[in-house]
């Protein structure tokens, strides 16, 4: 029956994903949520793991809860669900890709598109932020450090657009983040 629910789940997950892995991010706390796989903040330290690693987050993620509840079966079970929509729709958009295109209803779709994505992204990053700080009264000053943090970082990236005049590159702001994130909690 697990195996079931674990196909099922992120099969609805790689089917209604739009705007790449932080725009599935709600999706997925939706789907591990209501089947009660994994609990909000393991999932938040998972999310970071798999953001950390090499690979799509879905994909790691999927392979993650699905190795935590069913073992190796499980884990081929979740990515393939997660995968399988893609490896199907992508042909047959790529076959249709030239016409759709220059459609303007297609192009107004995809520009339409494009402010909710930002927004998901944005409240997506907004929740954890607020689910961290508000849960954890007792650890105020990590919770401090991260937003501080969080808006240096920010600083940094909307900044160098100005002082570089091509901005930071996203290697290279994951090794800023990195660096300060050792200086800030590796420091205790």
């Amino acid at each position: 029956m697990i195996c079931l629910d674990l196909f099922l789940g992120f099969l609805k997950v790689g089917l209604f994903a739009f705007g790449g892995a932080y725009g599935a991010i709600p999706l997925i706390r939706d789907v591990v949520m209501s089947y009660g796989w994994l609990g909000d903040d393991m999932l938040t330290y998972m999310i970071a793991v798999s953001e950390s690693t090499p690979g799509p987050i879905m994909v790691n993620l999927a392979t993650y809860v699905g190795s935590s509840q069913a073992g190796l079966l499980g884990a081929l079970i979740a990515t393939t669900a997660v995968v399988l929509p893609s490896f199907i729709i992508i042909p047959l958009i790529m076959a249709l890709l030239k016409r759709l295109l220059k459609n303007p209803y297609v192009q107004a779709v995809l520009r339409g598109m494009k402010p909710c994505i930002v927004g998901i992204i944005l409240a997506t990053g907004v929740y954890m932020i607020v689910q961290h700080s508000v849960g954890n009264i007792g650890a105020f000053s990590e919770n401090t450090a991260a937003i501080l943090l969080t808006g240096v970082l920010a600083a940094i990236y909307f900044g160098s657009g100005k002082v570089l005049k091509k901005g930071i590159s996203p290697i290279g702001l994951i090794g800023i983040s990195a660096a300060a994130g050792i200086l800030v909690y590796g420091i205790k």
